[in-house]
Formats: C-alpha cells, sequence, structure tokens
C-alpha cells in the first residue's frame, strides 16, 4: 500500500508561508505524521510553476498516493493536475479564469511573503491559458470550499464550474477562507490520505 503524500499548491503572490499551508501542515504533523505534506514555493510564472509541479509530482506518484489542496490560482492548478494525474482535490477560493484576473495586474509585482519583485508580461497569461482544462472529467475527484464575500474572485464561477462536486459555499468570509481551521481533518479525509 502507497504512503499518502498532501501537495499544498499556494496561489498568486503567495508562497508556503501561507497561514492555510501551515494550518495543513500543522494539522498533518500533529494528528498524522504518517502524511508527507509538500509545499513547493512555486515560480511565478505559470508555465515555470507547472513544471516545478509535474516534476514533484512525477518524483513522488509511484511510491506514495497524492492528494492536492490548491488555493486561489493553486486551485486552477490543480484541476489541471487532475486532469493528468486523476488525484482528489480541494480547492479553496479557486480562480476559475485566472487569465482574465490577471490581466489587470500586468506589470511591475512584489510577493508580499517574499519580497521578491517580478515582472508579469502578456505572455505569462498566455501560458495560462495554456494549463485551462475545457471540461471537468469527473467533478466527484473535487471538493469545492468557497466563501462568498471573495473580494478577489467572484463565487459564483467557482460554483458553477465545480457543479457535481462536493461544494462547501459559506456566507461571509474573503480570499484568505476565514476559520480554514475548521477544515483540515475533513479534507484528508476527502483526499483518501
Amino acid at each position: 500500500m502507497k504512503k499518502s503524500l498532501l501537495l499544498y499548491i499556494h496561489g498568486f503572490n503567495s508562497s508556503p508561508l501561507s497561514l492555510k499551508a501551515n494550518l495543513m501542515q500543522q494539522f498533518c504533523q500533529s494528528h498524522r505524521p504518517d502524511i508527507k505534506v509538500v509545499i513547493p514555493k512555486l515560480p511565478n510564472f505559470p508555465e515555470q510553476a507547472s513544471i516545478v509541479l509535474r516534476d514533484l509530482v512525477e518524483e513522488y506518484r509511484h511510491q506514495y498516493q497524492i492528494g492536492l489542496v490548491g488555493s486561489s490560482l493553486g486551485g486552477y492548478l490543480s484541476v489541471w493536475l487532475n486532469e493528468q494525474y486523476g488525484f482528489k482535490s480541494v480547492l479553496v477560493n479557486p480562480a476559475v479564469k485566472p487569465y482574465e484576473l490577471l490581466a489587470d495586474y500586468l506589470g511591475e509585482q512584489t510577493n508580499p511573503y517574499t519580497n521578491e519583485t517580478y515582472c508579469l508580461e502578456t505572455h505569462h497569461i498566455d501560458e495560462l491559458k495554456q494549463l485551462d482544462v475545457a471540461t471537468i472529467a469527473s467533478p466527484s475527484d473535487f471538493w469545492l470550499l468557497q466563501q462568498k464575500e471573495d473580494e478577489v474572485l467572484d463565487y459564483r464561477q467557482a460554483v458553477e464550474r465545480f457543479q457535481g462536486a462536493k461544494q462547501t459555499v459559506e456566507e461571509g468570509g474573503d480570499h484568505s477562507f476565514v476559520d480554514f481551521e475548521r477544515y483540515p481533518e475533513k479534507i484528508v479525509s476527502f483526499l483518501d490520505l
């Protein structure tokens, strides 16, 4: 039987230092030390991020059963990985059309976690489009955790996109997903880790 691995995929201008990533890691350390938690620091550009994720999956998939947790842009990347490998995934306030959203962010960016400065260009938006999954083949692989007062993304896009998936849609909240600490145990259970 394969060992379990939880791959946490952070969002745009985020990092492995994000609160949700750390809550998942702390839960597993305290309650499920048998689960290997991998939280990569993803490159700022979509194509590079996809290569890092694919390389990680190829490194681990033969020895581990992998489950995904993707936040915001990480949710979009989780859908892309699911299409290729079939991994179950929990999506936290996921970006559904980040290539539309990030068009407003072209130019110089500074990651608030790492203070890294970089320039987001039009071809990076094209890279995001290349990762788009037109149709979700197995909605039952997904659990959508969505809060309606997300100030960054329109929650209705995710509710529509993940029809047929397990959905928890909460009133209030924000893009960070308020009170996320209620969910790590249930997430691990959903991912069959």
